[in-house]
């Protein structure tokens, strides 16, 4: 570009007319980093250097300009040292240029020297510094963490005023030493805080990062998170470290509460399964390391809870767990820990015991604790627990076996009489072995068809001839021959196997009294009792099963006695009413099993249906030739009398007993003095006999 000043040729020019000092000035000017202009006294840009007309754009003509800006060259130029000024560009673009103005240049002349050097990058530099700086002073106020900054050189940590404000501290309360920080970190945390910043100023970590809680004013702790970067020399020495340390506690509390439920039972707030399992585990490990440690767990089950929660309502029932929890808490020695597997199934680790005594003296606080009457909804409730005992001496290795051992124990507790304790033994295991092996056993004799239907007579004690019978399920295993019915019977109940048992007995039985028929009439021959377990009463569509198994043998309803247990009945008691009445209505015959054997049979005599009552074996059994001990036998038949009922003994075995119950006004009973359980065939021929006693 070439740029005339008033006709004068540029730096360089050595035609005549130009000094040869000027010219060497004007090629000094032109070699210039910076823009230069020469402006005339009117205020007129009279030369331009190369750096000057780069500026204002290839092709643009700066000589012969009388502003800058907008604003003329002359006066306001006059005196200034340095300015900062935006240089209109030619594409209407702009650039901050620092202006400085020398005076007088040639003398006389009123000619100013101007150089502009182009500071916009230095400017934009500096404007986006000042806004970054007020992004992070806008942040740090905003941010809800707190930060700091550790001059390693000097010792001195900046806290921000969010930091401080954290720990409820105002500006003034916290200096600028690091104990102010450290000093305030949990006892049990701040050895850990230490090591983490030592490593990571080490070089040992490439950020640190720690949780710890940290004291408040108010003298509560608060979790917090820090994190932070160190900043290195060339040598790789950290000479400070920065960082942020925002407040974690509702987190903290959140994932305490989770760990909490994970591993507590929400209910009584006792560990559950998983921790009490994770207890043992820790405690098997030490049994492995010291031959001198002992622990004892046991497994309690709390006798007749099903009867509380059903009688007085689950509110109740869950109320009295809570409390049974807090008295086994207080019946337990320091160290030892008690937890709830759920429902009314409790567990107790104790710790590092001398023998077996210990356990059992334990077992007997607890005992004593339990029958306390308990304070529930106004009334005083009494109770017990069934409690099984296992001990390491054992040798166990997972803690499911130690576990499983010990509810093993408590079942042997529980079939003893309950409210009494039971150790574990080996003998235990293979009898617990031997049911599964019975379950199993049984599973496939209902599909192989290795059950069988036999009957026992029921004897009128008037007549001497059969009234009626009673249907039994037996079991003739392919091996081992005829299997008691207590032995089968039990494990049929637990497993829920009864249900289709009980269907199937029923049902064989129903066809088989019908075909003894005399003259083929429905409603002529014996009455056929059939036991009812507790399963089958709890079924909503038992009604219409026993419709259905009649209709199907053409059985009269009211050759159809069902037996029903107390036991059963207390279980559910609002639905078996229901049930009961049902079968009453349909012309079904119902008996209590038992009776006298239960906890309160006389309060429930009224209120359900029943017509017939059954004198327990044991209370026959025990009667003497000369009337002795029979006041049991002739009390309950005398209630049944006043109540309209009818009297059934079981368990005769001896004319004395036989000649008794009839003097008592019994009206029937059976027993081996009559005949043990026979098959169909058996006593088909026994009833078409007429066989009397």
């Amino acid at each position: 570009m070439t740029a005339n000043i008033e006709g004068t040729a540029l730096a360089g020019d050595t035609r005549a007319g130009v000094p040869p000092s000027e010219a060497r000035f004007r090629s000094l000017i032109e070699r210039a980093a910076d823009a230069v202009l020469v402006i005339g006294a009117q205020g007129r840009v009279r030369f331009a250097n190369h750096a000057a007309q780069e500026l204002f754009g290839a092709g643009a003509d700066a000589a012969g300009r009388d502003t800058l800006a907008g604003q003329p060259f002359g006066v306001p130029l006059a005196g200034a040292q340095a300015a900062e000024v935006d240089v209109l560009l030619p594409g209407g673009a702009r650039a901050s240029c620092e202006l400085r103005v020398v005076e007088s240049l040639w003398s006389g002349e009123g000619v100013w020297l101007a150089t502009l050097r182009d500071v916009t990058r230095r400017t934009r530099m500096e404007e986006a510094l000042r806004e970054s700086e007020e992004r992070y002073a806008l942040a740090a106020r905003a941010s809800n963490e707190g930060l700091w900054d550790w001059d390693l050189s000097s010792g001195e940590v900046y806290y921000s005023p969010r930091w401080k404000a954290m720990l409820g501290c105002s500006e003034e309360e916290i200096g600028t030493r690091p104990d102010e920080w450290l000093e305030r970190v949990h006892a049990e945390d701040v050895e850990r805080v230490r090591s983490a910043l030592r490593a990571h100023v080490e070089g040992l970590s490439s950020h640190l990062e720690a949780e710890y809680r940290i004291l408040h004013r108010n003298g509560s702790y608060r979790w917090v998170l820090c994190r932070g970067l160190a900043v290195r020399d060339a040598q790789g020495r950290a000479t400070r470290i920065a960082g942020s340390q925002g407040d974690v506690t509702h987190r903290k509390l959140a994932e305490e509460q989770l760990a909490h439920r994970a591993f507590y039972d929400p209910l009584t707030n006792l560990p559950n399964r998983a921790l009490f399992l994770d207890r043992l585990r820790h405690a098997l490990r030490r049994a492995s390391r010291r031959k001198d440690y002992l622990f004892a767990v046991l497994f309690l089950d709390i006798d007749r809870f099903k009867l509380i929660n059903d009688s007085l309502g689950h509110m109740a029932g869950d109320r009295l767990l809570v409390l049974i929890a807090r008295r086994l808490e207080l019946a337990l020695r320091p160290g030892d820990s008690v937890a709830r597997l759920g429902g009314d199934e409790f567990t107790v680790l104790l710790d590092d015991i001398r023998d077996v005594s210990d356990a059992t003296r334990v077992a007997d606080r607890i005992q004593r604790e339990l029958m306390s009457p308990f304070q529930i909804g106004g009334q005083e409730l009494g109770t017990s627990a069934s409690i099984g005992i296992a001990l390491s001496a054992t040798g166990y290795e997972r803690p499911e076996d130690i576990l499983r051992d010990a509810d093993t124990a408590m079942y042997r507790a529980k079939a003893q009489g309950k409210a009494r304790h039971a150790m574990f033994d080996t003998e235990m295991h293979a009898c617990a072995v031997a049911l599964l092996k019975t379950e199993a056993d049984l599973r496939h004799a209902i599909e192989r068809g290795e059950l069988r239907v036999f009957y026992q007579p029921i004897v009128s004690l008037d007549s001497g001839r059969i009234s009626g019978v009673e249907a039994l399920a037996r079991w003739i295993h392919p091996e081992r021959g005829l299997v008691p019915p207590s032995e089968f019977i039990p494990v049929a109940e637990e497993t829920g196997l009864i249900g289709p048992i009980g269907r199937w007995v029923l049902r064989e039985a129903c066809r088989a009294v019908r075909s003894w028929s005399a003259g083929g009439a429905s409603d002529d021959g014996p009455v056929l009792s059939v036991n009812l377990s507790s399963r089958q009463l709890a079924q909503p569509d038992l009604v219409a099963q026993i419709r259905e198994t009649l209709a199907e043998a053409d059985l009269d309803p009211r050759r159809l006695r069902l037996e029903i247990t107390e036991s059963a009945i207390l279980e559910q008691i609002e639905s078996a009413a229901a049930t009961l009445l049902e079968l009453r209505a349909i012309g079904v015959g119902l008996s209590i099993d038992d009776f006298g054997t239960g906890y309160s049979s006389l309060s429930y005599l009224q209120k359900f249906p029943f017509d017939t009552l059954k004198i327990d074996r044991s209370f026959v059994e025990v009667m003497g030739e000369d009337g002795e001990r029979s006041e049991i036998a002739r009390t309950i038949v005398t209630i049944g009398h006043n109540l309209g009922k009818a009297v059934i003994a079981e368990g005769v075995e001896s004319p004395a007993q036989f000649a008794l119950l009839r003097e008592l006004g019994c009206e029937a009973a059976q027993g081996y003095l009559f005949s043990r359980p026979v098959d169909g065939d058996t006593a088909r021929t026994l009833i078409a006999v007429g066989t009397r006693w």
